[in-house]
């Protein structure tokens, strides 16, 4: 009878997310996960997109769990198949930032974040929509952006890839001009860049704004004006010590509907991933308590 109780519970893996191998994953995950609770079966991503295309057919074939193991970037894809689902989405985070999973208080260590999957507590969390594709942790336009297309022709990634990208473009980066709108509120700035952040934080205990909710109904929109360069370490020691709303360079705006115009600049990241708007206009819609998802 047990076995009738037990839930389908799907893993849907990023061999390459991170650097790190996953070809034993699914061992470990059968020593770790609680059998009497759960039946699990593995799927690996072939390409970019997939995991998104194997979350949806994990939903037709009826798992009630569907878990993402990777980084920023497939745990985008499966929780973009999930939204307004009532199945529950898990996260084994094996990437380079981590932002949403750290946001969630997950560990980064494999084996106690499948353990954690057997308390099966979940909640649900906001997401956000820019030019009809989703994000759920943080997307960007200025510097960050331009980070993440320079880091996405990277061979080998990382931390430390990370962070020699960010010391060699910030010796270059010039900042833009920005129409910016936050719901009734509308401003003008020269910005180094802009964070929309449905969590506090990139990824890597790096806080943007600390007071960021996921599930608050809301984003935070994160001005950074542009500054000397003898300042940027003092700005990436508040990112690091929770206190970067505090600096003077940092502008913090809460709202629901977003619209940026941008004249000269049409990178943007979402979740990391690079992208190119459309057009001049950077629009975000939340969608509140969108998705469900396990912590």
């Amino acid at each position: 009878m047990l076995g009738f109780l037990k839930k389908k519970i799907l893993f849907v893996i990023n061999p390459i997310s991170g650097g790190k191998d996953k070809t034993s994953f699914p061992d470990l995950v059968k020593r770790w996960l609680d059998a009497e609770l759960f039946n699990a079966e593995f799927v690996f991503s072939e390409y970019v997109g997939h995991a998104m295309e194997l979350a949806r057919q994990g939903l037709s074939d009826g798992f009630e769990v569907i878990v993402a193991v990777g980084g920023d970037g497939t745990i985008n894809e499966v929780a973009s198949a999930l939204v307004h689902q009532e199945v529950m989405m898990g996260i084994i985070p094996c990437g380079s930032g981590n932002g949403l999973a750290l946001s969630l208080g997950l560990s980064l260590n494999n084996e106690e974040a499948v353990k954690a999957l057997n308390q099966l507590r979940a909640r649900r969390i906001d997401s956000a929509i820019v030019d009809g594709v989703r994000f759920f942790n943080m997307a960007g336009i200025g510097f960050d952006a331009n980070i993440s297309h320079a880091f996405a022709g990277m061979r080998k990634r990382g931390l430390l890839g990370y962070v020699r990208t960010t010391l060699k473009e910030v010796l270059s980066y010039k900042p833009f001009l920005y129409d910016i709108e936050v719901d009734d509120m509308k401003l003008e700035r020269r910005a180094f860049m802009i964070s929309i952040a449905n969590s506090a934080q990139y990824g890597n205990n790096a806080y943007i704004s600390p007071t960021a909710d996921l599930s608050d109904g809301l984003v935070d929109v994160c001005i950074l004006r542009p500054f000397r360069l003898w300042a940027f370490p003092m700005l990436v020691w508040t990112m690091f010590t929770k206190r970067a709303d505090r600096s003077s360079y940092l502008q913090i705006i809460k709202g629901k509907n977003i619209r940026i115009l941008s004249y000269d600049n049409r990178k943007i990241h979402l979740d990391g991933e690079p992208k190119l708007l459309r057009s001049d206009v950077f629009d975000v819609k939340v969608d509140p308590q969108s998705l469900v998802v396990l912590y």
